[in-house]
């Protein structure tokens, strides 16, 4: 595995008519390209994952796994937005000299792709074999798929939607709520909304898993009058996310994904689908309540050269990161 940087030295203008003065990019890759440049598989990430795509999708990435370095060349891009590297909140604004901290522009999933766009140039990558990502990173997969099909030979599509649902906003404006009502919220600190973030996260995590997974992982064995199993794990989650993450990050990358919807500006949903052309596999986790398998069997549906596959697993939407087994053994199978 590689680390690498990358300045885009030329103004990027955003779907909101906003400007970006310069881009900066931290991306990953493993492998080598082989002769004839057709062994690359890029990985689009999810909300508070990073570039190194084998550390949070490790079942998928590997010796021995689906997508082997040995054979593969695997590139996975930090999207602009977040906090580990490429631009974001905390990154230096070149006209003030200063942080942007909630100055960083709103940003949307194609302006995620634009950038993608700008760096697979600079890699002077013509073709890739396979596209694939889960969650928010399929919202980029599919957004880029359809901004530039002839790329792609294979695109996969794991517990995503072709848009941000009303289910989806609406919890992404609790979180955001949360956040707000930090009293340190806005305060012009890497650390502000700190305490917010970790509520965010605590609701977030109602809707990673399911009712099934919280009662048979986190019940007490006695008659407790406080300091629940339960809340315990909750606590935990949200202070593991405060740790590793930024809470003015999350609150621009959550907006992102609530202006996920593949027909602005095209049409309706269905044809913009019906024009896919692209070799998919879409897949769905049975008891995903985030993002529900009948948004996938939707693609599915309207996506001609398109084949859905349901993983049975009890993990909710978390599924799509710990059912990497079985999504591998999907992808492979269709392959």
């Amino acid at each position: 595995m590689n680390k690498h940087f990358f300045t885009y030295r030329q103004p990027v203008q955003l779907e909101n008519g906003q400007t970006l003065t310069s881009v900066d990019v931290v991306y990953h890759t493993y492998g080598k390209l082989n002769a004839d440049k057709s062994n690359v598989v890029w990985f689009c990430h999810a909300l508070t994952a990073n570039a190194d795509v084998s550390d949070w999708w490790d079942s998928l990435v590997g010796e021995g796994k689906t997508y082997d370095p040995a054979n593969h060349f695997i590139i996975c891009a930090n999207i602009i937005g977040s906090c580990y590297g490429s631009s974001g909140p905390l990154s230096i604004n070149a006209q003030t000299q200063k942080t942007y901290y909630s100055s960083f522009p709103k940003i949307t999933i194609r302006d995620m792709v634009q950038v993608h766009i700008i760096l697979r140039k600079h890699l002077g990558i013509e073709k890739i074999n396979t596209i694939i990502g889960g969650s928010m990173g399929g919202y980029q997969v599919i957004e880029w798929a359809i901004t530039e099909p002839a790329i792609f030979e294979n695109m996969v599509l794991v517990a995503t939607s072709p848009q941000e649902s009303a289910w989806g906003i609406a919890i992404h404006t609790a979180q955001r709520l949360a956040i707000e009502t930090d009293p340190t919220w806005r305060d012009l600190d890497k650390n502000a909304g700190a305490i917010g973030l970790k509520a965010a996260r605590a609701i977030g995590m109602l809707t990673y898993r399911n009712y099934g997974q919280f009662v048979k992982t986190q019940s007490d064995p006695d008659h407790k009058l406080d300091d629940y199993k339960a809340s315990s794990y909750i606590n935990y989650q949200g202070e593991k996310l405060v740790k590793r993450f930024n809470a003015y990050s999350y609150w621009i990358l959550t907006k992102a994904m609530d202006s996920h919807n593949i027909a602005r500006n095209r049409g309706s949903i269905e044809n913009v689908l019906k024009n896919i052309t692209i070799k998919t596999t879409i897949i769905g986790i049975s008891s995903d309540m985030l993002c529900p398998v009948a948004e996938q069997k939707f693609m599915a549906q309207h996506i001609p050269n398109s084949r859905f596959i349901e993983i049975n697993s009890p993990f909710g939407h978390d599924g799509f990161l710990i059912e990497g087994k079985l999504i591998g053994e999907a992808i492979t199978k269709y392959e």
